[in-house]
């Protein structure tokens, strides 16, 4: 039947035997191509592994000496950060929209809860298609630190440079750059986007020449340092949540929710009934609320066509 001479290590075999022998190879055969075949596309949009950029080659300006003591990290957390850096998470190709958000995870300027507020809220937003930035700035309030609170700032507003200079190598629309913050990482946005800082229009330097201005703000619980009695006119659109149970932070929800709205800039703002502070991303929680509050974001993100190129874009109108 298969129009051909058996091969000699076959003699003495039936056709029967012969047949089932071949078909059994044939199938083994189908199923490890199928195996493979179901691999491809999740090799073909696998995410490229995170890497770490350091903030300045030489280490902090005013404490290089500092740049080569390491870090503490244990369980959910990082701190003695003495080399600002950003841990850069790029969408697949095939998903990549050009957006770009730089995180600031909290923990009260002691230490950064790294992996909750930095790795977590990375992977959500990279498989939306958005390229992450987890900022590791300068705690002030750490152990016999030697830094101050304006060093985190002046790491956000590093940051935010690096990466619009870097913005054509990493696939990304340098006027499409947010900045995102939980708790104290929140009052270094704050810092950054309403500080109003001109020194790069004085800077020759490549990097520090770029505007570190975000383009839109997402404030999950933000600290109640740094908020602006007035909000300015062209302050960029922002996405505020905290709990109402959160005594902490839901009073700065509420203040910048009435400042956005005096000065009449693009805001929206959720108060969930209950959550206390530090949900994170909200896989921890018991309430469906706090579950599924990340999606809330990607609503936004998507109804202010933050995941469109700019030419796109429809103007809005403040």
């Amino acid at each position: 039947m298969w129009g051909m001479a058996c091969p000699p290590c076959f003699d003495g075999l039936s056709m029967t035997t012969l047949n089932m022998i071949l078909h059994s190879n044939i199938t083994v055969m189908l199923k490890k191509l199928f195996f493979l075949i179901c691999l491809l596309p999740f090799s073909a949009f696998a995410q490229s592994e995170p890497f770490v950029v350091p903030l300045w080659p030489n280490g902090a300006p005013g404490f290089q000496k500092l740049k080569d003591v390491p870090e503490q990290a244990r369980d959910y957390w990082v701190k003695n950060i003495n080399n600002p850096s950003l841990t850069v998470f790029l969408p697949p190709k095939e998903k990549a929209n050009g957006s770009a958000v730089v995180v600031c995870p909290g923990g009260g300027h002691r230490l950064l809860v790294f992996n909750a507020e930095g790795i977590d809220p990375a992977k959500f937003l990279s498989n939306l298609g958005v390229a992450v930035f987890v900022l590791k700035y300068r705690l002030a309030r750490d152990t016999n630190s030697p830094y101050k609170i304006e060093n985190a700032k002046e790491d956000g507003e590093r940051a935010m440079r690096l990466v619009r200079t870097r913005a054509k190598e990493w696939g990304i629309d340098p006027t499409r750059i947010g900045m995102m913050g939980f708790s104290a990482g929140g009052e270094v946005v704050d810092m950054v986007a309403f500080d109003n800082d001109k020194r790069h229009l004085k800077s020759n330097d490549l990097i520090d020449s770029q505007n570190e201005r975000p383009d839109f703000l997402i404030q999950i619980y933000p600290g109640p340092g740094y908020i602006p009695d007035v909000i300015p006119a062209d302050a960029p659109p922002v996405f505020l949540l905290a709990a109402n149970d959160d005594m902490c932070c839901s009073p700065s929800v509420i203040k910048l929710l009435q400042g956005y709205r005096a000065a009449k800039v693009p805001v929206e703002a959720h108060i969930l009934e209950r959550g206390d502070h530090g949900f994170n991303m909200g896989n921890r929680s018991k309430l469906k609320s706090v579950n599924t509050w990340p999606q809330r974001l990607a609503d936004w993100l998507s109804d202010n066509n933050y995941f469109k190129p700019t030419d796109e874009r429809p103007k809005v109108m403040h």
